[in-house]
Parts: C-alpha cells; structure tokens; sequence
C-alpha cells in the first residue's frame, strides 16, 4: 500500500509515522523558566544523533511568539533543558507529566517526584530516573508555525550508580535501565526486556 504524503494530511501522516517508526525513545523533558519556574513534559519524537558533538533532537510543538509547550518556550529562553530516560518504574509518573496542565502548575510535584541538581545547566534532573543528560541548546530548526526541532548539546550524563558496569570503560548496563518506550497510537508503550543477541558480520566472514 503507497502513501502519498502530498495527499495526506498533517494528521494523516502523523497517525502513520508513529504507528511504523516505533518503539521511539521517551525524552522527559526539565526546564526551568527565567522567573525558576520548573517544567517537565515527556516528548517521543526524539533520539541522540550524534557523539562527536553529543547531540540530541527533540520535535517540540509551539515556537515563539506564540508558544503552546512551555518546554519550547523555556528552551529558547534559558537555552537549557535535562533530558531524562524513562524507566519502566516510573511510567506512570511521566505520563502524569504529560497532562496539558496550566504554566502555573508543577508537574514534578503533581507525579510525587523528586529532583537533584545538575551539574553544568541550571534545571534539575529527575532523581527517579536512571538516566539525565543535561543539555545545552545548539541550535532550533524552524519546521513550520507551530513545530520545531530542538537540538541540544550533551554537555553531561548522569547514570544511576548501579547500572553503572566499569565507570573508567563507559561500560553501562544497558538492561539494567529497564527503559520503555512509545508504540503505535495514544497510549501505547514498549519495554525493553525483550532483547537479542545479533552480532555484526565481519565483510571477512561474509558466506551467503
């Protein structure tokens, strides 16, 4: 079956990407406005793509002046975020985080969360989360009136201690993490304790 994206509509092909592109990895999102007002929102158009420079992307909808995500909106003003993994353990916590509630309200607070401070930017991070980048803004990608793509320097990582295999080797234990991530359609979600084990084929090796 084609589809041809000129002949869709933007909810069309939104439905479409998000039912193939899976599972996607959840960016939760912590800012802190100029008056030190904290935020944190979950996003799942997102990944890293880059090591050298560090970088991550997040697809954020709301671009000033007329922002609709007070995550966007603190970004381009502080030009600072953290963004932590999601742990199969506070799943539910993160989708609190999610409910469109007004700029007035601390999410973190409502989901019964916890923060610890960062390192080298000036949001927290989330203490029950395994993982925290914390990240300064590189650039912003304009797509259109109301979405944008942020990009952000990973300037440190945080990982809980104890998936932490050999610190001097950056060696992480990946399952320990326990992290999930979004499926097809409104509501769906994917844990990653289902894995396995394919090595890559040395071009030596190759025998068809």
């Amino acid at each position: 079956m084609l589809f041809d994206f000129a002949a869709l509509s933007p909810e069309e092909r939104y439905k479409l990407l998000i039912s193939t592109v899976v599972p996607r990895p959840i960016a939760w999102v912590v800012t802190q406005g100029p008056d030190g007002r904290l935020n944190a929102a979950p996003f799942s158009f997102f990944n890293v793509f880059g090591g050298d420079p560090p970088v991550v992307v997040i697809g954020i909808g709301g671009r000033a002046p007329g922002d609709i995500k007070d995550t966007g909106r603190n970004i381009r003003e502080t030009g600072e975020f953290v963004v932590n993994l999601v742990g199969d353990e506070t799943a539910r916590q993160m989708n609190i985080t999610a409910i469109e509630f007004s700029s007035a309200v601390d999410e973190i607070a409502e989901a019964d969360l916890h923060t610890l401070p960062s390192t080298k930017v000036k949001p927290p991070r989330i203490a029950e989360s395994p993982v925290a980048l914390e990240c300064e803004r590189f650039m912003i990608l304009e797509l259109n009136v109301d979405r944008a793509l942020i990009v952000g320097r990973v300037v440190a990582m945080h990982v809980r201690d104890d998936c932490v295999l050999d610190a001097a080797r950056c060696y992480i234990d990946t399952p320990k993490l326990n992290l999930i991530g979004r499926m097809h359609g409104r509501g769906w979600y994917a844990r990653t304790t289902d894995r396995f084990d394919m090595p890559r084929i040395a071009v030596e090796d190759w025998k068809k």
